[in-house]
């Protein structure tokens, strides 16, 4: 496949000088990843992969705002919610793109040009390499939507990061700057990207880095270094012996298999049993309408044995008009008559 004839809706992808780059070109949405380009990514690194030109991978996002947010949460509130049993076919697809990164049998480089959160913070964690724009955090988001990470940050942030670090990030989804990161081991490398007239600044604060997306105050974002950096870096593998280094990689790729195989099938599966749950209806929803969730409110059902499992309570009424079963017991009417429906008896909690 040359890039001309790729036809890709969701990505660009580039291949030159041994180098082949994938681009999430979906930059209205901060690079959030739909269902069509998963596909697309996966299809992108199978031809990167059976290319014998190609010696390195680049992933990375389209502009300097973000490099991936994950899931496009307006899909997941508009269509997997709505159909829960079709996440399980999603969570495959983004398995797919996952399991090319892992076994593609070349180094795979992400290039974080911005935000990284969510399965963005996953795919660069698929990634062998990373080299972090200065102005980029990371960070993962899924109990604050109403999911659970289990993409590869559960199985893979203890291995980068140490246990209580990645359980800071998992439990907590605060934002780790680059800088941070690289402490961490969370990236590989970090480049300069905010500049203030022709001088980078060092480690940007969040209000330089907001001026530099403003293009005020004599702050701008450049990714010049940050792309010489991903070259530097791609040359320097281009210049080791390609079958050494499909090896090594599979070698050290042991534990990240191992945690990834043993938990993302129990992921997959739960994962699309709880998007019938109040929790990601809630979850997604706000983040769509741009409004806090309301978890109090579900945890005070939590308190009053009414649970989340159900968006209106247990399928416990039953209307003795109509006849109808199984109404949720917070309907106080029926909603095939209209019938004023009797409480039901308690149930244990």
């Amino acid at each position: 496949m040359t890039p001309g004839e790729s036809s890709f809706h969701d990505l660009l992808y580039e291949k030159h000088d041994g180098i082949a780059r994938i681009t999430l070109n979906r930059p209205q949405v901060y690079n959030a990843y739909a269902t069509g380009t998963l596909r697309e990514l996966a299809r992108a690194i199978e031809d990167a992969s059976f290319d014998d030109a190609i010696g390195v991978i680049v992933l990375t996002g389209a502009g300097s705002a973000a490099f991936c947010t994950g899931g496009d949460v307006r899909e997941y509130a508009q269509r997997y919610t709505q159909r829960p049993r079709d996440y399980w076919k999603y969570m495959g697809l983004f398995e797919g793109a996952v399991e090319a990164l892992l076994r593609c049998g070349k180094p795979t480089v992400a290039r974080l040009n911005g935000i990284t959160v969510g399965g963005g913070n996953e795919l660069q964690l698929a990634c062998d390499l990373s080299v972090a724009a200065s102005h980029a955090y990371l960070g993962q988001v899924g109990v604050g939507v109403g999911s659970v990470a289990c993409g590869g940050a559960t199985q893979w942030l203890p291995l980068a990061i140490g246990d209580r670090r990645a359980r800071t990030m998992l439990f907590l989804n605060e934002r780790i700057t680059a800088r941070q990161a690289l402490d961490w081991g969370l990236v590989s490398e970090v480049a300069p990207s905010v500049r203030k007239g022709a001088k980078f600044v060092d480690a940007p604060s969040k209000e330089e880095v907001q001026f530099a997306h403003q293009r005020k105050h004599g702050y701008e974002i450049d990714l010049a270094p940050l792309d010489a950096a991903v070259e530097i870096l791609s040359r320097r593998l281009l210049g080791m012996f390609p079958e050494c280094l499909r090896y090594t990689k599979q070698q050290v790729n042991f534990w990240k298999e191992l945690a990834w195989h043993n938990t993302v099938g129990h992921g997959r599966e739960w994962l699309s049993l709880h998007f019938a749950n109040r929790e990601p209806h809630e979850g997604m929803k706000a983040f769509v309408e741009k409004r806090s969730p309301d978890v109090a409110g579900l945890r005070q059902r939590l308190a009053e044995g009414k649970g989340g499992e159900f968006l209106y309570g247990r399928p416990v009424r039953h209307c003795s008009g109509c006849g109808a079963q199984g109404l949720p017991e917070d309907f106080p009417f029926c909603g095939r008559c209209g019938a004023p429906l009797l409480l039901p008896r308690a149930l244990p909690g």
